[in-house]
This record gives C-alpha cells, sequence and structure tokens, in this order.
C-alpha cells in the first residue's frame, strides 16, 4: 500500500559530481514528500558516460545532507525490458516510426533554403520529419525511433497537466499545433541505449507511483511529451513542481563540469549541510 501523501524522488544521472543544485532539487524534492514518501531513483541508461565512482558519489553526498530513502534503489539499466515493452505498445498504436538522420543529416535539411530559420524545442532543433514515412517493418538496428507527434496527439484527445510549483502554476492543456511545431517528433528509442530520457521517465514515475516530480525550470517545456506519453501509455498522471535553477555569479546555470560548485568540493573545503542549504536559501 503506498503511504499517504505525495510520493516525490530525485533522479540524478551519474555521469559527474553533484553540485549546488542537485542539492536544491533533491531537498525540495524531500520536503514536497515529507507527509508521504521520497524515493531515489539512479538515471544511467546513457552508460557511456555513468560511472559506479559517481553513483557511490552520490548516495554518500546525498546521505551526507541528511536525506533518507528506501532501498534498493531503482536503477534505469536495469529497466529495460520495461522501456521495450512501453515501445511496443506506442508501436501497437502506430506512432513510431525508424529514423536514420544523423545530427548532420538534420543539420543539412534544415538548411535548405526554402526550411527557414530552425526551431528550437526542448530536445534541440525540430525534427524536419524527413524519415516520417518510414514502416517500422524496415527499422534496423542502426535507426532511432521518432514519436509521430502529429498521429500520437490525434489519439488522445484532450490532455494536460497540473504544475504545483510557483513559477507555472495551475492546469496546462496540451496545444496540439504548438507541440507540433515548437517540439515535434521526439526521439523515444536512441540508436545507443535502446531509449531515452522521454520515455524511461514516464515508465520509471508510473512504476515507483510518483504522484509529485519535482526537478528544474528547465524540463517544464519537456512536460507536454510526458503528460501526452503517459495518456498513450494508460499511465497515471502525477503533478508537477518546477523549480528556479541554481546559477553562477554570471548567472549562468551549474553544470556537472563545474567542479568548483561541487558538494565534494564544498565538503572538502569543511562546509557543513546547513551551509549547502544556506547557499541555496533553503
Amino acid at each position: 500500500m503506498q503511504p499517504d501523501g505525495h510520493i516525490t524522488r530525485f533522479a540524478p544521472s551519474p555521469t559527474g559530481p553533484l553540485h549546488l543544485g542537485h542539492a536544491y532539487s533533491a531537498l525540495i524534492a524531500a520536503s514536497r514528500g515529507r507527509s508521504g514518501q521520497f524515493l531515489l531513483r539512479i538515471e544511467d541508461i546513457d552508460q557511456t558516460r555513468c560511472t559506479p565512482a559517481f553513483e557511490a558519489q552520490i548516495y554518500d553526498d546525498l546521505r551526507w545532507l541528511g536525506l533518507d530513502w528506501p532501498k534498493p534503489v531503482m536503477r534505469q539499466s536495469d529497466r529495460m525490458p520495461a522501456y521495450h515493452a512501453a515501445l511496443r505498445k506506442l508501436d501497437g498504436l502506430g506512432v513510431l516510426y525508424p529514423c536514420r538522420c544523423t545530427r548532420g543529416d538534420i543539420r543539412a535539411a534544415l538548411s535548405a533554403p526554402q526550411e527557414g530559420a530552425a526551431v528550437i524545442g526542448p530536445d534541440g532543433v525540430v525534427y524536419p520529419g524527413t524519415c516520417r514515412g518510414r514502416a517500422m517493418a524496415d527499422a534496423g538496428a542502426a535507426d532511432a525511433l521518432r514519436l509521430d507527434m502529429r498521429r500520437a496527439l490525434s489519439l488522445v484527445g484532450s490532455v494536460g497537466f497540473m504544475e504545483n510549483g510557483p513559477l507555472h502554476g495551475g492546469h496546462h492543456r496540451l496545444d496540439g499545433d504548438l507541440m507540433i511545431a515548437n517540439i515535434g517528433d521526439v526521439v523515444l528509442s536512441r540508436r545507443d541505449m535502446g531509449t531515452s530520457y522521454h520515455l524511461s521517465v514516464v515508465v520509471d514515475d508510473a512504476a515507483q507511483g510518483i504522484t509529485e516530480v519535482t526537478r528544474g525550470a528547465d524540463l517544464f517545456d519537456a512536460t507536454a511529451i510526458h503528460a501526452l506519453l503517459q495518456a498513450l501509455l494508460e499511465l497515471p498522471r502525477p503533478s508537477y513542481w518546477h523549480h528556479d535553477l541554481i546559477r553562477d555569479n554570471s548567472g549562468k546555470r551549474l553544470a556537472k563540469r563545474d567542479d568548483a560548485r561541487a558538494l565534494s568540493t564544498y565538503r572538502a573545503a569543511g562546509a557543513s549541510p546547513a551551509d549547502i542549504r544556506a547557499m541555496v536559501n533553503l
């Protein structure tokens, strides 16, 4: 039986050290889940960049911050069968197609005079639809799988999501025309990993019973993709809490390559968990 109240999660990728922005997100998620449950998930589908050392450091840093979570921890690298099952269901709905285009191919297609300026969406430039006519029977090992956005939207009717956070609070109904123009046919299975962030996060949030997704404002625009996938896959729809990003003195958002603001660096310099909370205004 699920506990009463919110079930929230913090879902880092072990591709580098946690920094102040991660601490902020984890602490907010833990606070939001205080009346229910706070879960940890390791998003390690990118096996070329994820390492056991970074994963171990995540656990150590979060425990140092005073956080705890149920064990065992869900790890995405253990869940490929679940992602493949979701892809089969989407294939059955006729909303997938194989794509052989490289980034260079996409740039070349978008640079054609008749295309105009490229539109930038949550996944970068919006795909021009070069491979949209290909059938799944034609899919090969070197192909990615894309979502046919127009076809997918035609199957779900009115779909939306609830935002509880301070930045975009309220109910947001998906606008199909804007999603086609500004998001386009996103990749749901990358050729190098057999899944994608968008597919995995939706399947995993449902598997963990997440009732509220807490994450950075940089992912707000991707939430429409996730709400659409939840509808297609007939999964529960959590609410969302998108928070401000922690930035450096120049206003640039923190990244894992910014080791100067890694929690391990602050710890080595003698900072306390209370100091970290003060740095992120919590």
